[in-house]
């Protein structure tokens, strides 16, 4: 992630966003994306993660680590579906669209952390910064940097993200995981 947004470019992102997901939840047929008429890094490939609250309560979270289309298609995708696919939460239904906040986060290009042991991998870890995705074989998980404002503590943030991962809390302690950190531009409504 070369350059920040430009705001202009972060409300354009946050209204496809909700528009996506109001037509999701309302059942109807979402409109095809006009790229053309886009900015032009709103149009290049990027990774993002659509974050749905009720105040200040998640609602849903679904994003991708890995660009692999336009970010704003991106966007659009993952609105959907933390409206609807997210299997923590029932889907959003149409009376709380009201209620709910939409926020993105775009994501840079995630990269390994070389770690020797549990003390050296809690000593690079940087809380509030950096994105954590643990992988251990086929499972993997991640949290978005913002997870660090309710988990601040570094060993409880990786005890939990082992957890989302399908793993016991202390596999992190006992096991050497493939470690990748990354940041976010994150922006709301």
């Amino acid at each position: 992630m070369n350059e920040k947004l430009t705001p202009e470019e972060q409300k354009t992102l946050l209204r496809l966003a909700r528009e996506a997901m109001e037509y999701a939840v309302r059942g109807e047929k979402l409109p095809p994306l006009d790229l053309a008429s886009l900015p032009p890094r709103l149009r290049e490939a990027g990774a993002s993660f659509v974050t749905l609250t009720i105040e200040g309560q998640l609602r849903g979270c679904i994003g991708t680590l890995e660009a692999y289309q336009p970010l704003a298609e991106d966007v659009r995708e993952h609105a959907i579906a933390a409206a609807l696919q997210d299997p923590r939460f029932p889907p959003v239904r149409e009376d709380e669209l009201s209620r709910i906040q939409v926020e993105v986060s775009r994501l840079t290009r995630p990269l390994p952390l070389e770690y020797t042991d549990a003390a050296d991998l809690l000593s690079k870890l940087r809380p509030g910064v950096d994105g954590v995705i643990l992988r251990d074989g086929f499972r993997r998980a991640t949290f978005l940097p913002q997870v660090w404002e309710k988990i601040p503590d570094p060993a409880a943030f990786l005890d939990n993200l082992c957890l989302k991962m399908g793993a016991s809390p202390d596999l992190w302690r006992r096991k050497h995981l493939d470690v990748m950190t990354y940041q976010v531009e994150e922006f709301h409504e």
